[in-house]
């Protein structure tokens, strides 16, 4: 589930080339604050799933709600 979630959270992704330097900034609009930035589309996307991978740790870590995307809703479930 949590990897379906991941995929469905990277197909939201927006990139765009920064007029600035010519690097690639990459967003997934529905998570906020999962932003990347590197000098290759490539290397902007692998960026991009890291941060995403520890922005949900981290929310699940504070027991912090999740955005369900596509459909797919992750929640914590307190155990004994």
């Amino acid at each position: 589930m949590l990897m379906e979630y991941i995929q469905a959270a990277l197909s939201h992704a927006r990139y765009e080339i920064l007029p600035d330097n010519g690097s690639y900034y990459g967003e997934i609009p529905e998570c906020n604050g999962v932003y990347a930035n590197a000098d290759t589309l490539e290397g902007c996307r692998e960026e991009l799933r890291e941060v995403l991978e520890e922005w949900v740790l981290l929310r699940v870590h504070k027991n912090l709600s999740l955005p369900v995307i596509n459909g797919i809703e992750l929640r914590v479930k307190e155990v004994a």
